[in-house]
């Protein structure tokens, strides 16, 4: 009897809650409250989607309330989109009678896919409102979007609903060969500086033909993308010294996502690779990011220039070659997965005033690695017949930046002169006697600090408290740095010469 009672008093207890009132709500009356007053989403191209970019609505008041409407104030014909608290109401446009508890809020997520033509025709900005109930309890907060137009370069898709491909070290890839007679864009093989590129899968250059980018050129490549230089196929990068940061006249490869949340994440792209049989390859003033390898280069008996170039934030490797034959001068790498320059399977080498390092998370990587051999080739070693650094830095997060691998099988000639390097453990290695060893080391300066001036934002210029001041020899010295600043006697160690940063 008791446990009927207490049924009884429960289903009593029940029946009165389910008739409270407390959660019946009460019109908006225009006190909402923002996260923010104006939405940018980030810069985009033309007809590709933006990321998505969020706005929390607060409740302050006491009470339940019902939004009598939330929308976009160009409606339907609008190109943002829009999600309430999981709802997607009139095609991401138009919701009504949104209800928002007391004391609590909601969330708005943002996307827009807009063309060059829907932009203002002066600034490019395409805008638009969120707005809250309407008369007066109207509330708005802006949307602003920042429409980019730009030369697509894509494969052709085939009839049979395959995608155009290209062969690349015997493989089948999405990608395409660029055409000097285009009926669209014209001449393929030469990228100005009047609008950016974008590139999906990866663009060829013809046998004996040259791809050349002006001073200024933008390239962005899409997911698993790249640049192939292939047989007898050359590249030409042109870029000149910019004077603001810019880097107005660089040449500059990156990822398609403009957003600043991928501005420095790893592999958002493939690689630019030049082929073994590729020639009379040049490289000034380019700029490089975002990569899984940056510059893959096989290139054999045509030695490839690189002058004043930054390679950062690669997933693998900021430069990786294999068998060839570089003369490098005011290269500055940074952030690598693997190494910030890898050169394997021998070659011959040259790097003067380069700044390589590799502030990568984890102490496994290097920023420079020297190798003959390559596991699996044939031979497994070849000869390295010269890997020279002069007035260099070698640095970087880990303890040992510096890594050498001899196959007694094969040549191994290399030498440091006038270097920073890091190498913090002791190794009774006879390949890092840096101190007796004076047929391969000269003048190291080892575990000293160079005192980068931002390192996390890839900035490695230096000062004069730095322990590279100074310590160039000039019979090694390059006139300019990388920045078009003429180096003092004696040139300071790196691809910077020293300024005074509290200026």
């Amino acid at each position: 009897m008791r446990q009927y009672f207490a049924l009884l008093i429960l289903g009593i207890i029940l029946a009165f809650s389910s008739c409270r009132t407390d959660f019946d709500t009460v019109a908006s009356t225009g006190d909402l409250k923002f996260s923010k007053d104006t939405v940018y989403l980030d810069t985009v191209f033309k007809n590709i989607g933006s990321s998505t970019y969020q706005l929390k609505v607060y409740n302050r008041s006491k009470n339940d309330i019902s939004i009598p409407i939330i929308q976009l104030k160009k409606g339907l014909t609008s190109k943002y989109r829009m999600t309430v608290d999981g709802m997607s109401g009139n095609n991401g446009k138009i919701f009504n009678n949104v209800t928002l508890l007391a004391k609590d809020s909601l969330y708005i997520f943002i996307e827009t896919t807009a063309d060059i033509t829907d932009a203002n025709p002066t600034d490019f900005l395409y805008t638009d409102e969120i707005q809250f109930d309407s008369g007066v309890n109207l509330q708005e907060v802006a949307l602003v979007t920042l429409i980019q137009d730009a030369v697509f370069l894509f494969p052709k898709q085939n009839p049979d609903g395959t995608k155009e491909k290209i062969q690349i070290d015997g493989k089948a890839v999405d990608g395409f060969y660029l055409n000097e007679n285009d009926s669209e864009n014209g001449n393929e093989l030469v990228f100005t500086n009047q609008k950016p590129y974008v590139i999906y899968g990866y663009a060829g250059v013809p046998e004996d033909k040259t791809v050349t980018f002006n001073a200024g050129a933008r390239v962005h490549f899409h997911a698993n993308s790249g640049l192939y230089v292939g047989k007898n196929a050359s590249l030409q990068i042109d870029g000149t010294a910019s004077t603001t940061e810019k880097l107005e006249n660089e040449v500059v490869f990156e990822g398609d996502r403009l957003e600043s949340l991928y501005s420095d994440i790893p592999g958002q792209w493939k690689s630019v690779i030049l082929s073994k049989e590729s020639k009379n390859n040049t490289i000034n003033h380019l700029t490089l990011k975002n990569a899984v390898i940056g510059l893959d280069i096989q290139t054999q008996n045509n030695p490839i220039l690189i002058q004043n170039t930054q390679i950062y934030n690669c997933a693998q490797y900021g430069i990786l070659a294999q068998n060839s034959e570089i003369n490098g001068v005011n290269i500055v790498i940074n952030y690598s997965g693997l190494a910030s320059l890898s050169c394997v399977y021998g070659g011959s080498y040259s790097f003067t005033h380069c700044t390589f390092n590799n502030n990568w998370p984890s102490s496994s990587q290097f920023a420079v690695n020297i190798s003959n051999s390559l596991a699996g080739a044939s031979p497994e070693a070849n000869p390295l017949t010269k890997a020279i650094f002069n007035n260099c830095i070698i640095y970087g997060s880990g303890i040992n930046e510096f890594n050498l691998s001899k196959n007694a099988n094969a040549a191994f000639v290399y030498q440091l002169n006038n270097c920073l390097l890091k190498f913090s453990s002791s190794s009774s290695n006879p390949l890092y006697q840096f101190k007796t060893d004076t047929e391969h080391y000269n003048n190291i300066i080892l575990n000293e600090n160079p005192k980068f001036y931002k390192p996390s934002e890839n900035k490695f210029n230096i000062d004069k408290t730095s322990a590279a001041f100074a310590k160039g020899n000039q019979a090694y010295a390059i006139p300019l740095d990388i920045l078009g600043i003429t180096r003092t006697s004696p040139p300071d160690l790196g691809a910077y010469q020293t300024q005074d940063f509290s200026k």
